[in-house]
């Protein structure tokens, strides 16, 4: 049997904010825990509106625009080693092969590749004329980017001497298996081993939409910050389903996410923005949660969302971010690379 985790006593927003402001008057070199963060800019993929997503090129970026931590996913490859990507399988609308041609659908699962093959593509640029070029007109392309691996992350921002910034790592596991992906336990075990190995504990985070991957982080290092991912959504529904959530069911919680949320016993709720409403925020913040709405890429929403006292935005445009936090009053996070 799983024993939760004791969500932090939220600081008050003076004392929160002394802290903040302490930390970037040493320059960002000191690393607060997440509850002691007045207000958390979370870069999502890196800075994807601006630069290629879960890329080193997208993480400087991030860095350079300023933002408090670096939100990215993981994947694992055949030979095992864990690889900074989102979709389980190549995708198509960034990925070409090593002569340069647009892979085509569907690409193939990470878990069926070594992390050499997966090397071998560049994810550096935006296939022209498609829907996700479409979406992100800003993006500038970095040709002769590779997917990363979660090591080479950590040791080229220590290199960058970003040594305050915080990491939210999201596992890229599934109950459904349509591709397939490591098991929770497996996936969860080597997180937990390159995050000790590098000494990163107190500066990471660990979030998913499978909460059997978060229960595993769990038992294996009770001394991680957890994240528990939600959406209710015709595209994800993962709240009402006991496969996503490690065998914990809504009902059983009165209707309220917050309560299941605090149930797995982490300390910060990430749920889609548009499910968010003013009254779930202020129960979730009640019991103890932080909570930060993913992913939120207009300023009227981040506003609003700022105003309502969410602890944090997860975001593809940090700089769009920067601006309503300033708007709203709220201290902004210096650039970490220049």
């Amino acid at each position: 049997m799983n024993t939760p985790l004791r969500a932090r006593r939220r600081p008050s927003a003076g004392l929160a904010a002394g802290l903040a402001a302490l930390l970037f008057a040493v320059g960002g070199t000191l690393a607060l825990p997440p509850a002691a963060a007045a207000f958390d800019l979370q870069g999502h993929r890196g800075a994807r509106a601006l630069a290629p997503e879960n890329t080193l090129a997208g993480f400087r970026r991030a860095l350079e625009v300023g933002v408090h931590t670096l939100e990215f996913d993981l994947g694992m490859s055949r030979d095992g080693v864990l690889v900074v990507a989102h979709d389980p399988r190549l995708n198509p609308a960034f990925t070409r092969d090593a002569q340069g041609r647009w892979i085509t659908e569907p690409g193939a699962p990470l878990s069926t590749l070594t992390l050499a093959e997966i090397q071998s593509h560049d994810v550096g640029r935006l296939k022209p004329d498609t829907r996700y070029a479409q979406a992100f007109p800003r993006q500038r392309a970095v040709d002769g980017e590779r997917m990363p691996t979660l090591d080479q992350v950590f040791e080229q921002v220590r290199a960058w001497g970003a040594t305050g910034v915080r990491f939210n790592i999201e596992t890229k596991v599934t109950p459904l298996q349509a591709t397939p992906t490591a098991p929770p336990e497996a996936f969860a075990a080597a997180v937990v081993e390159a995050v000790r190995r590098h000494g990163l504990a107190a500066r990471v985070t660990v979030q998913s939409f499978d909460w059997r991957s978060l229960q595993a982080v769990q038992r294996l290092a009770p001394e991680l910050g957890l994240a528990a991912l939600t959406a209710r959504q015709s595209w994800l529904d993962n709240v009402g389903d006991p496969r996503w959530t490690g065998g914990l069911r809504l009902a059983d919680h009165g209707g309220s996410v917050p309560r299941l949320v605090r149930a797995l016993g982490v300390g910060t709720w990430s749920p889609f923005h548009g499910d968010l409403t003013e009254a779930d925020l202020r129960e979730a913040q009640a019991l103890g949660l932080r909570v930060l709405p993913w992913t939120v890429n207009d300023r009227p929403t981040m506003e609003r969302l700022i105003a309502w006292g969410v602890d944090g935005l997860i975001t593809d445009d940090p700089e769009l971010a920067r601006e309503a936090m300033a708007a709203r009053g709220r201290p902004l996070p210096p650039p970490f690379v220049r």
